[in-house]
């Protein structure tokens, strides 16, 4: 099998990001463990964990956690609470650095982002990846790891090969090798829903995936998911790295309850509180609604997320309201409520026109 041919995709990544923040702030916590979510507390009920160094996921925490499970299973962990706006400066400042070195970079949140895709040789981007490193490291004491391949997905799986503060490249010649065994949700945009029923079809390896005919897939699946799934186990996808600033594509908001609601009028109440929060925000970002969606977490933590189109983008709280209602009607309400969400999903902004 040949090599992959350029240009060059780098995915950076932050290394335990929110964790990491918080150590540069409390540097006398490095090398212990730190755990970040809620208002670091850990005996605040219905409170997730963010964000665990390194240190702390060697004993089994990770990010969703209850922290109350969390302090069960480290117990001498140091609790932080979550500070955005401090997430929010750090994440501009590295951004800022990775713009500086004059490739395009396409930011996807607080901590990653890819460059490149104008790199020809192969190890020109492994040394631009070590370059970031030390950049990075240099000036804002954050750690990253690097992946390289020649598409997006095929880069963020790579650097999951290369954390912490590592690079890792995948190509054409060691893709079948290095992932040809792994199940199939080791590849990035695979879910569980789907790896479910690639399961039921005898499918559980990435190999085995990338080997199956393309009709059966497009067939169990439709043909964008079931030719795109084929795509990605055989390492393709996306190499478009647009230097577009990040724009998000929706708000949300949540709440956990201390007690679990079953009274359906105090549900109405929270989805409507929680609509009008969400829509807030993007009144004040002037974006416009597209698509409202409810989730609900029952005290059985069953989960669902129900969406639906709206007729017109809009910022009128009158649609937006009456569509994230009708939608928790949808639900089968039988049953304690532990959390509510809505979601917000946003109209794109036309692309800025290039420079003539």
């Amino acid at each position: 099998m040949t090599p992959a041919a350029g240009p060059w995709i780098l995915h950076v990544d932050i290394d335990a990001f929110l964790a990491s923040v918080e150590l540069q702030r409390h540097p006398e916590l490095a090398g212990l463990p730190v755990i970040v979510g809620g208002n670091g507390d850990p005996s605040e009920p219905r409170k997730v964990v963010t964000c665990a160094s390194y240190e702390a996921r060697t004993f089994g925490v990770h990010a969703g956690m209850p922290l109350r499970r969390a302090a069960r299973l480290c117990p001498d962990a140091t609790f932080l609470p979550s500070d955005p706006a401090a997430y929010d400066a750090a994440s501009e400042q590295v951004m800022g650095l990775l713009r500086d070195l004059g490739h395009p970079v396409e930011v996807w949140g607080w901590d990653e982002a890819y460059l490149g895709g104008d790199l020809v040789e192969l190890r020109e981007a492994v040394d631009l990846a070590g370059r970031i490193q030390e950049l990075v490291t240099a000036q804002t004491g954050l750690t990253c790891s690097v992946g390289i391949s020649d598409n997006k997905q095929r880069a963020k799986v790579a650097t999951g090969f290369g954390k912490p503060a590592g690079i890792h490249a995948l190509t054409d010649e060691n893709w079948p090798a290095t992932m040809g065994d792994r199940p199939v949700d080791a590849l990035w945009g695979v879910g569980p829903k789907t790896a479910k029923k690639l399961a039921t079809m005898g499918i559980t390896t990435v190999a085995e995936l990338a080997g199956t005919d393309a009709a059966i897939l497009t067939s169990a699946f439709g043909p964008t998911t079931g030719l795109w799934i084929l795509l990605l186990a055989k390492g393709g996808g996306d190499d478009t790295v647009s230097a577009q600033p990040w724009v998000p594509r929706s708000r949300s908001h949540v709440v956990t309850f201390a007690a679990d609601l079953t009274d359906r009028a105090d549900m109405g109440d929270a989805v409507t509180d929680l609509a009008h929060r969400t829509l807030a925000e993007v009144v004040e970002q002037h974006r416009l609604v597209t698509r409202v969606a409810v989730t609900v977490r029952t005290a059985t933590f069953f989960t669902r997320t129900k969406i639906r189109k709206l007729d017109l983008p809009t910022t009128d709280p009158g649609p937006v309201v009456t569509t994230a209602l009708e939608l928790l009607d949808l639900f089968d309400l039988d049953r304690p409520v532990r959390l509510l969400g809505v979601r917000l999903e946003l109209a794109m902004p036309a692309p800025t026109p290039a420079p003539q």
